[in-house]
Formats: structure tokens, C-alpha cells, sequence
């Protein structure tokens, strides 16, 4: 069911690179279809972006129709029990808290001769989040990409989400209202980020665009960065939880088969310093399986893309950490703290036994859009930051120009540009 690794296996790095690597799709296939849809959307606004949801999601929609009403969101208050609100206020709330501990505020300095530096920092005026549909209902999705726009104090906050035969994902609605979204639109797929790259008479266009999608929505995404920002390209989602001889190998198995059942493309990787560990571990994974609903799902994602890895102690499984760079990576030993240090790649870590990766990914408040596919190595958390834009400022006075006008004119001409150094020349 899930293959045991050791490091000093001969075949070690060929089964470890087919599981880091398994999030490069080959896009070709679909970015022809993905850059004609664009293309349609830049040419024809509405027109393409209604053929096209017709077309894809069996859904008839006009100006009108095409932005949720206020009954449509009252219908799906009524829809979701008092509970779940509850809980989605919950998660809002603490979702709120830790973003507004990350931002920046403009800063100015001031040096004797009459130079004053600085950095202003604005808000994003318009953002879109983009909320999958169909099959995949992900409220919390809309928490964690709304609230931290709104935390920045961006002006104007857009969803769109597609509505598969006209059906609204009642708790979608609920969660956009809840986070402060301005509006929901009922679009989805490669036309709705192109709509929100590009604008139409129904879709307002926006400055940036965040969340996650299938193929044809990271592709879009991709194909319309520098139009508009991003966030990030997310790949298939994976946990890597590290073990010693301390942990529970019934939290880890749940802990792994929680991103299991995400879809087939999921990685869970388990690196332990006990064998005990990893065989426990493995009957806990055959016992628990049986239990889940979606158990098809998360046997196959084992099967293709999971590991138990054997290492000789914590420093290696800190070094393995590190080589994968995980989305999410658990400390499951007996001192987590002490090996955080050690830990330089991760999207989102989570210490000791009784934080699973579940709690970030609802209620903890950091955010859990994270990056994947080994992009931890240079990529952050989205944040309240991923909202702003920052402006230099600089002013010189007549005299501060003075003092450092050569040194700008010889850099100037060993340039060859001397219409840069007249700027200053004339001046002096």
C-alpha cells in the first residue's frame, strides 16, 4: 500500500524524485484550449465568458444573473446550519488576528543633508479570489483568501466560483459573506481568471488574483501573470510528518490519510528514526482506510505517492525536510522545538503531537495557502502582505544634490548614458 524507503537503498533518489516531481504536469495539452479562452474573453468580454459557462458548467447566465443576489445569499444562510456558522465565524475571526499581526506600515528617514528616504506602502485597490466548484466545496478557501485582502484594506474584494448546472454551494456563500467579499460571481475555469485579468462589462477587472484551481486555472493563471499578479501555481498537496520513538502512530496514519483523501496527486511521506514507528504506522494506515469516505482516493495517492521513509536520526530527517521543501510538514517527536531550528524548507509547521495539519488548515489562523511541489524553498504563505505594494520615496535638496552630483554623473557616463548625467548636470 505505501512503499518503505531507506536512504541507503540504491533506488532511494529515482522513488524520492518521482514523487517531489509529480506535480509537473505536462500543461501543453491544455494550453492551447486555455489561451483560446483567454483570447475569447480579451476580445468578446461577456459574450465568450457566457458562451463558455454555458458551454463547460451547462449554465445560462446574462448580466443580470451572472453576480449572486442577496436572496441567493440568503437562501444559503438558511441552507447552513447555525453550527457551522458558528464555526466559520471562529476560524474568521482568528484567521483575522494572525494576518493583522503581518503588516507593514510606510516608513521615512531623514539624513543631516537634506536627503529624507523612505517606503510607502499601499493596499491593492481590486483582488479577485477564485473558489473551485463542482465537487470540491471549500469554504475555509474563501477565509483564508478574502480575509487577509480585507486585513491589507483592499478597496474591493471579487470572488468568482463556478456553479455547475446553476447549483450554489450554500456554504461558499456563507463563508464569502462572513470573510467581506464584495461580491460572488457564478463563473469558474480559465474564463473566469481571464475575466478577472482582463475585465468585462460583468466582471470588474482586478489587480490580483489568488486561489486555487484545477489545470486549466493554474494554466490561465500562469498565461495572465503580468496583466495582473498572482499568488502562486499550486501543485497537488502533500504532508510530510517527521517521527521519533515518542510519536502516536495513530495520529500520524490519520494525520497522513488527512491529505490522502485530498485527490490521487496527494503526497504523504512519513520520515521516522523507529522501525516500531514505521510499521505501526503502516497497520494504523490499512486499519483506518477502511473507515473513510473517500478511501479510493487516498489508497491510490498512497500507493503512486506515498513513503515511509527509515533515517538514522533527526539531523538526517531535518536534511530530507529541507530536499523536499513540503507544503506542510508536522514535527512529531518529543522535542519539536528543539528541531525547528533545524528546519529551513517547510510551507507550514506544525509541532508536537497534538497539532495536525487539520487544525491549520481551518481554525489555527496562519494562512493555508502554502506553496507545493517543493516551491517552500523560496515561496511564502500567502499573507496580508501579498496585498500590499510598496513605493520607494527619495527627495534630495538643492545642496544634498550638490554633494552627490559627480558621483551620479560619472556613473552616468561610464554608462554611456549622458542625457541620465545632463539630468544632473544642469542642475548643479
Amino acid at each position: 500500500m505505501i512503499e518503505v524507503l531507506k536512504t541507503s537503498d540504491k533506488d532511494f533518489r529515482k522513488k524520492l524524485q518521482a514523487i517531489t516531481s509529480r506535480g509537473e504536469a505536462d500543461t501543453s495539452k491544455v494550453e492551447d484550449a486555455v489561451k483560446e479562452i483567454i483570447t475569447g474573453i480579451r476580445r468578446h468580454g461577456d459574450k465568450a465568458l457566457f458562451s463558455y459557462t454555458s458551454e463547460f458548467d451547462r449554465l445560462s447566465l446574462d448580466k443580470k444573473s451572472i453576480k449572486v443576489s442577496d436572496k441567493e445569499f440568503k437562501d444559503a444562510r438558511k441552507a447552513v446550519s447555525k453550527d457551522i456558522v458558528e464555526s466559520l465565524m471562529l476560524a474568521a475571526k482568528r484567521i483575522e488576528a494572525f494576518h493583522k499581526r503581518q503588516l507593514e506600515e510606510s516608513w521615512f528617514f531623514h539624513e543631516d543633508d537634506g536627503v529624507t528616504l523612505g517606503q510607502m506602502v499601499r493596499p491593492l485597490e481590486r483582488v479577485g479570489c477564485y473558489v473551485p466548484g463542482g465537487k470540491a466545496v471549500y469554504p475555509s478557501s474563501v477565509l483564508m483568501n478574502v480575509i487577509p485582502a480585507r486585513v491589507a484594506g483592499v478597496k474591493e474584494v471579487i470572488v468568482c466560483s463556478p456553479t455547475p448546472g446553476g447549483e450554489i454551494n450554500p456554504y461558499v456563500l456563507v463563508a464569502a459573506e462572513i470573510a467581506g467579499a464584495d461580491a460572488v460571481f457564478k463563473v469558474g475555469g480559465a474564463q473566469a481568471i481571464a475575466a478577472m485579468a482582463y475585465g468585462t462589462p460583468s466582471v470588474p477587472r482586478v489587480d490580483k488574483i489568488v486561489g486555487p484551481g484545477n489545470i486549466y486555472v493554474a494554466t490561465a493563471k500562469r498565461l495572465v501573470f503580468g496583466v495582473v499578479d498572482i499568488d502562486m501555481i499550486a501543485g497537488p498537496s502533500e504532508i510530510l510528518v517527521v517521527a521519533d520513538k515518542s510519536a502516536n502512530p495513530a495520529f500520524i496514519a490519520a494525520d497522513l490519510l488527512s491529505k490522502a483523501e485530498h485527490d490521487e496527486m496527494a503526497s504523504s511521506i512519513l520520515v521516522t528514526t523507529s522501525i516500531k514507528i514505521a510499521d505501526e504506522t503502516i497497520k494504523e494506515l490499512t486499519k483506518q482506510l477502511k473507515k473513510l469516505s473517500r478511501k479510493e482516493i487516498a489508497e491510490k495517492s498512497l500507493k503512486d505517492y506515498g513513503a515511509v521513509i527509515l533515517v538514522e536520526d533527526l539531523d538526517e530527517a531535518a536534511a530530507i525536510v529541507n530536499e523536499i521543501a513540503p507544503e506542510h510538514l508536522e514535527l512529531s517527536v518529543d522535542r519539536p522545538f528543539e528541531l525547528l531550528p533545524r528546519i529551513k524548507n517547510a510551507g507550514a509547521i506544525f509541532l508536537g503531537h497534538y497539532t495536525p495539519e487539520a487544525v491549520g488548515d481551518y481554525v489555527a489562523g496562519p494562512n493555508h495557502t502554502l506553496p507545493t511541489g517543493g516551491t517552500a524553498r523560496f515561496f511564502s504563505p500567502l499573507s496580508a502582505t501579498d496585498f500590499l505594494k510598496r513605493s520607494s520615496i527619495i527627495y534630495y535638496s538643492d545642496a544634498a544634490l550638490k554633494k552627490i552630483g559627480k558621483d551620479v554623473v560619472r556613473i552616468a557616463e561610464a554608462e554611456g548614458l549622458t542625457a541620465h548625467a545632463n539630468s544632473v548636470k544642469i542642475r548643479l
